[in-house]
């Protein structure tokens, strides 16, 4: 009984979390931001990782509440450790702009949140990987190619353009001047400027 007990007081705990997040998530599209953090807040503080992240977004860009990076990538950590996808290429990118401690050890931390978030589908943390390894010094071109693809596959036009120009530079690839054409172009007609003036020149 006490099991059976404790499994029901789970099952509300979630329960509520999921209808204060959707709260939230309406309050926000109706233009209500205070409610909204308060909702996901409620949400957030009861462990429900898609609220944590709704919070930690609305600390990062100060909607319905003061703006406040350190906020937004604590509560960003607490979704990414729930194996939350988005929170943990936010909280990624967080750690290598504004996170504490050794450069190398938030390096090292962000890009082993950034490949859990590209393997899981998430595009924007495809693309920033792609172009991370290729600026490391000395750049992993195969490994920057490898996700820039993935990127691109998913439909960032801006991957592709830089897809082209490892073609085009040989960067983790033959240089293939045919091939720098083809993706150029598929960028240019996805709306890339970068592209287009590629193809120009």
């Amino acid at each position: 009984l006490e099991e059976a007990a404790f499994q029901l007081q789970q099952i509300f705990r979630i329960d509520i979390s999921i209808a204060l997040n959707i709260l939230g998530v309406e309050s926000m599209r109706a233009g209500h931001c205070r409610a909204a953090f308060t909702c996901f807040k409620l949400a957030a503080d009861r462990g429900y990782s898609k609220a944590q992240f709704n919070v930690g977004l609305c600390y990062e860009h100060g909607r319905g509440t003061e703006k406040d990076l350190e906020k937004a990538g604590f509560y960003y950590c607490q979704a990414a450790s729930s194996c939350h996808p988005m929170a943990q290429y936010r909280y990624a990118r967080h750690l290598l702009q504004h996170g504490p401690g050794s450069q190398g050890d938030r390096h090292h931390k962000a890009v082993a949140l950034l490949e859990q978030a590209a393997g899981a589908g998430i595009t924007e943390a495809q693309a920033y990987l792609g172009v991370l390894y290729m600026r490391e010094m000395p750049p992993q071109e195969k490994r920057g190619l490898k996700y820039l693809l993935l990127a691109a596959n998913s439909g960032d036009a801006q991957s592709r353009f830089h897809v082209g120009v490892c073609y085009e530079q040989g960067l983790g690839v033959r240089r293939d001047p045919a091939q720098a054409l083809r993706h150029y172009g598929r960028a240019a007609s996805a709306g890339n400027r970068s592209a287009r003036q590629r193809l120009r020149a």
